[in-house]
């Protein structure tokens, strides 16, 4: 049972708009493609935890603070006797490890996810053990992506490869419980209810409205659509689309990207560049409520 789905966090959702409305540094491109592979590898490891006896409690992108710490978990499971936790990595490529140092192919040093593992397991039992309460924890590293390769690494290791997911979870099956009770709904609860919803990590470029490239963006190819016609808007790349999903599909990166700016005709007309001022005053009346009249008047 997934009591705390996934989601694209703010930083990626804000970062891909950016992407393509303006020209991101090399750190932030760089940012923006390690977060989008990192969530697409933990989507990935969902359709596994999909799986799993429906009695068992899912928890998915926690962040905690403790002991002025911070740690994250890409994926908590809660059975009747244990609470396992996942940091999924998406790598790709050839890697290898030196003591406790790891490489990638080319040489260059990279973080040990082990490291980072053991440091999220001992805070989370610290967190644990001040809420009174006390379950084993078993922590994993999950390599998703099947392009991946490590050399040198000790057999010890709390890694799981991905031509072993499969068998990892056929034995977690057969050695865990499936049945949990209210004692372990509530240290879920209790879990999520110290999640932490603002990442002190994120890291978002500064920018401006004006800066911005204006334009409704294909769902499919993701370039800018050129053309209206009629109740459709019809992209290069040959999709169509009504204009009402296009337009909020538009609203909503607009006000992700501008939360303290009002959403009025003006601002979405320019911000849609393609639409006629009457198609996006009408979608707007159909979708939300007008407060005040004239042009101080904006929706909710």
């Amino acid at each position: 049972m997934i009591l705390k789905p996934r989601y694209e966090s703010l930083e990626l959702e804000l970062l891909k708009y950016l992407y393509k409305r303006m020209n991101l540094s090399e750190k932030d491109h760089l940012n923006y493609l390690n977060l989008n592979k990192g969530f697409i590898g933990e989507q990935h490891f969902d359709e596994w935890l999909h799986h799993l006896p429906d009695n068992w409690l899912i928890l998915n992108d926690l962040l905690f603070e403790f002991s002025h710490s911070h740690f994250q978990i890409d994926s908590m499971v809660i059975t009747n006797s244990t609470i396992y936790i996942f940091e999924v990595k998406n790598y790709d490529g050839d890697y290898y490890m030196e003591d406790d140092r790891w490489f990638s192919s080319s040489g260059s040093e990279i973080k040990n996810p082990i490291l980072q593992l053991k440091r999220t397991e001992t805070l989370l039992r610290k967190l644990l053990q001040d809420l009174q309460l006390n379950m084993p924890i078993k922590a994993h590293v999950i390599f998703i992506n099947p392009e991946f390769h490590l050399y040198h690494a000790p057999r010890n290791q709390p890694i799981i490869y991905p031509t072993q997911i499969q068998r990892f979870f056929n034995r977690m099956m057969t050695t865990a419980a499936s049945n949990t009770s209210s004692r372990h709904t509530q240290l879920a609860k209790k879990l999520i209810s110290l999640h932490i919803e603002e990442s002190p990590y994120t890291r978002i470029p500064e920018y401006t409205f004006e800066q911005l490239k204006k334009g409704v963006i294909c769902a499919r190819c993701g370039g800018f659509i050129g053309d209206f016609h009629k109740k459709l808007v019809i992209c290069k790349c040959g999709y169509k689309e009504n204009a009402s999903t296009a337009v909020l599909r538009s609203i909503k990166e607009y006000t992700t990207l501008f939360p303290n700016n009002k959403i009025n005709t003006n601002a979405l007309y320019e911000w849609c560049k393609i639409m006629p001022k009457r198609t996006i005053s009408r979608i707007l009346s159909q979708n939300f409520n007008i407060i005040g009249h004239g042009q101080s008047s904006y929706y909710i």
